[in-house]
Order: C-alpha cells, then sequence, then structure tokens
C-alpha cells in the first residue's frame, strides 16, 4: 500500500519511519516533508493546507491510506476533503476536530459529559473579562485564546495583573490572531501535566501508553509555553490503575458526547491532563498525535502501525491484538533555534547528525529543517527531537543527550531537564 502523510515536523517524521517499517507499506509520501523526512520516506512538495493538490496526489500515486499530522488542516476539514473524493484518511472530520479547534467548544463538552475539568468562564468581549477579573478574587488563572495557537495560546497567570496582561495580549493586541476572538478564563489546577493518547475508530479505544510533555521554553518548567520542548515514555507519574480510570471516565464519556452531538469521532484523541490532589483534570483535548509526544510513543510501538491506523479507519479496532510494547522508556529532547518561541533567524547550518545516527538506541526526527544544496540548515523554531531508548528514564535521558552533546548549529539550545520529574 502507498501511503501519504501530511504535515512537515518531527510528529510526521516519526510517522514517516515508522510506516515505512510496515512490510505492508510500499511507497511512503509526506507532504511537505523536510530533511529528515526525505532520508526515510519520499518529500512532496505540498502544502498540509493545499486540499486540492493533495487529493489530486493521492489519486494520481495510487495512495491506499492517508495520515494527517497537525491540528490546522484537521481544523479546516481535510478528512471531510477526502471522504467527499472517495479517499481514505487517518483522523476527525471538521465537526469532531473542533474539540481541539475552540477550547470554548472543549469546556462546554466537558461539562456535558461530566468529564473532571476546570472551572471556567468564556468571553468574547475583553471589557467583560476584565471586569470578571476584577470582581474575583486575586487567585492564580489561566487564559486561554479559544482557537488554534501552535500550542502558545495557553497563559498561566500567578496573580490579576498578569491575568489582565493576558487578557490584553490575547483579545487586544491579538497575539494569536483570530484565535484570540474569544477566550477561556479558567482556575488554575495545581499538580503534574500528563499525556494520555487513544486511538479510536468512534466504538473502540485503543489506549497508548502514558506520556509527559514539557510545555515551558525553560529548565524548572520557567519561561512561555511552546509547542514542547521534550517528552518522555511512559509515566510513573500515571500507573495501570489510573490510566484505566482515565479510560472509564476521560476518554469512553468524550467519545459517547461527540457521537450523541453528531460529531462521530475517529483518529488520535489526546487527553491533556493535570494529575490533582483530587485525580486527574483534563486541561485541553488535542485530535491528533502529540508533538513530541508521538516521537518516543513511537519509538517504543511494536505492533504495525499501518495495521491499527487502517483498523480505525474500517472500524474494526476492536479484532485488533493489543498493542506491543519496548519495555524499555523513551526520551525525546527537542532543540530550538535561539529566540524560539519568540522570533528567531534560520538558514544555520547543522553539524554533527551523522554522529547523532550513530548512537546505539538514538534516532534524531526532523522538525525545522530543510536541505540548501548539500547542507542541511535551520528553518524553524523547533528543530531536531533527539529520541533515545534505555533500561530506565535515567539511562533513556543519558542516551538522547549524548546525542544532543553531538548536534550543533547557531544558536543552538534546549532544556536540560526532560524526565527529571520522573527520575527525581
Amino acid at each position: 500500500m502507498n501511503v501519504l502523510i501530511i504535515g512537515g515536523g518531527g510528529r510526521e517524521h516519526a510517522l514517516a519511519w515508522r510506516i515505512a517499517q510496515s512490510p505492508r507499506a510500499e511507497r511512503v509520501f509526506v507532504a511537505p516533508g523536510n530533511a529528515g523526512t526525505a532520508g526515510d520516506a519520499e518529500n512532496v512538495q505540498i502544502s498540509a493546507d493545499d486540499f486540492p493538490a493533495l487529493i489530486r496526489f493521492a489519486r494520481q500515486n495510487d495512495v491506499g491510506l492517508t495520515i494527517v499530522g497537525p491540528e490546522a488542516p484537521l481544523a479546516a476539514g481535510i478528512v471531510d476533503a477526502f471522504d467527499e473524493a472517495g479517499l481514505r484518511s487517518f483522523g476527525p472530520g471538521k465537526a469532531a476536530a473542533e474539540l481541539e479547534g475552540s477550547k470554548v467548544f472543549c469546556k462546554n463538552l466537558l461539562r456535558d459529559a461530566d468529564v473532571p475539568s476546570a472551572d471556567y468562564h468564556t468571553f468574547d468581549n475583553p471589557d467583560e473579562a476584565v471586569k470578571y477579573l476584577r470582581d474575583r478574587e486575586n487567585v492564580p488563572i489561566v487564559v486561554k485564546a479559544d482557537g488554534l495557537a501552535a500550542g502558545k495560546g495557553v497563559i498561566v497567570c500567578h496573580d490579576r495583573d498578569e491575568a489582565l496582561e493576558a487578557v490584553d495580549q490575547i483579545a487586544r493586541r491579538k497575539a494569536f490572531g483570530a484565535a484570540g476572538n474569544r477566550m477561556v478564563i479558567e482556575e488554575r489546577l495545581d499538580g503534574q501535566e500528563a499525556s494520555v493518547l487513544a486511538i479510536t475508530d468512534g466504538q473502540t479505544i485503543a489506549t497508548l501508553q502514558p506520556a509527559q510533555d514539557h510545555k515551558p521554553a525553560y529548565d524548572g518548567d520557567a519561561g512561555p509555553n511552546t509547542g514542547g520542548m521534550g517528552a518522555y515514555c511512559p509515566t510513573p507519574l500515571v500507573d495501570d490503575k489510573m490510566l484505566h480510570w482515565v479510560e472509564q471516565h476521560v476518554l469512553v464519556p468524550t467519545v459517547h458526547a461527540l457521537k450523541r452531538a453528531g460529531r462521530p469521532f475517529r483518529g488520535v484523541l489526546y487527553a491533556g491532563l493535570m494529575v490533582t490532589n483530587q485525580g486527574p483534570k483534563v486541561l485541553e483535548y488535542n485530535v491528533r498525535f502529540g508533538d513530541p509526544e508521538c516521537q518516543p510513543l513511537l519509538m517504543r510501538l511494536k505492533t504495525d502501525l499501518l495495521d491499527v491506523l487502517e483498523a480505525a479507519v474500517e472500524g474494526r479496532l476492536d479484532r485488533i491484538e493489543p498493542l506491543q510494547w519496548d519495555p524499555r522508556p523513551a526520551v525525546c529532547v527537542v532543540m530550538a533555534s535561539e529566540g524560539y518561541p519568540g522570533s528567531y533567524t534560520t538558514g544555520h547550518p547543522i553539524r554533527g547528525l551523522d554522529a547523532a545516527a550513530q548512537l546505539p538506541d538514538v534516532k534524531v526526527f526532523h522538525a525545522g529543517t530543510k536541505r540548501v544544496n548539500d547542507q542541511i540548515v535551520n528553518a524553524g523554531g523547533r528543530v531536531v527531537n533527539v529520541t533515545a531508548l534505555g533500561d530506565s528514564i535515567a539511562q533513556a535521558k543519558l542516551n538522547a543527550y549524548r546525542g544532543v552533546k553531538c548536534i550543533r548549529w547557531n544558536g543552538a539550545w534546549c532544556r536540560k531537564d526532560i524526565s527529571d520529574k520522573a527520575i527525581g
């Protein structure tokens, strides 16, 4: 079978690498891909938002399954467009993808489904949001842009002044564009974050191993939110008992609520959780593989991923064998461009990729890279994701940072504490 993967980041490189290992995969295309996907698959210079060109390519190249990586094309209805063209694709339709595309929709659905989450209020007028904040107790709060903002539209505030500044940034200065036309203001939950992803066909749920992402830019969870600076899997924060609880009280009710709402969900359901003293609560939902959680997850998955995704598309997940995992944990460290998540410069040659690739149990997934003449250069904020297996989380971390040490470009940096919460 020929497979098309849409997107050009680290998640898509991991998907292409894993799908290409399937004995059933003949040709694997990535549109538009990056310098790394060109080594594990075939890049196609079509943008992820050019639906007609993607459909045309899939038809002309006998593509049997298209896998959509990023959230933006899902929220814009790419799966519906492929369905109408009579082509098979993995991911939720536009109506179901609103679970990630709108924080307001997500919070309302969680409340209706009785899924544990933070108390919240929604606003489409910044003046009303300011009045609400001034009238309430001066406590820590979270302000979220309603729409898609590449993982950066959530501002965690310690007090009222920071919350007022966040409202101004999101709703008046439009730091995240139209994503800030509506806002959610919610209580700040205390605890550690965990990511639980599941593949579902709308009836059956195949839950993946729990992972932990690192959203803030700097060590010790300091600094602004990013798209993710690293992840590891599994996380000891979520044991088998808690994972079963999350399935029963979070994932299953969400799938049922979407079905009742006439928005059947098929794809990856990703619950971003805060593990509080009162148990897990949902911070947000994503409707695709996490980036960078996908990288350590797929380093460990031993089951043929193509078989699983095809079973989800065909509505027969209940008939596949339980997923098989490498017992070793995996740690992924994101190396970023200087200035990220703010402005940064690109075009700097990257050294040491070959040396990192020679290390045992290490895989470098490319994110923001491209090839210029005979050199690979940085072409984005998050540039490469150095991912490694190890007999323990500490060993996996050591192996990943050995890979990091090999790789250099002008301004390269990363967090130094990925997975320390588990080791500590």
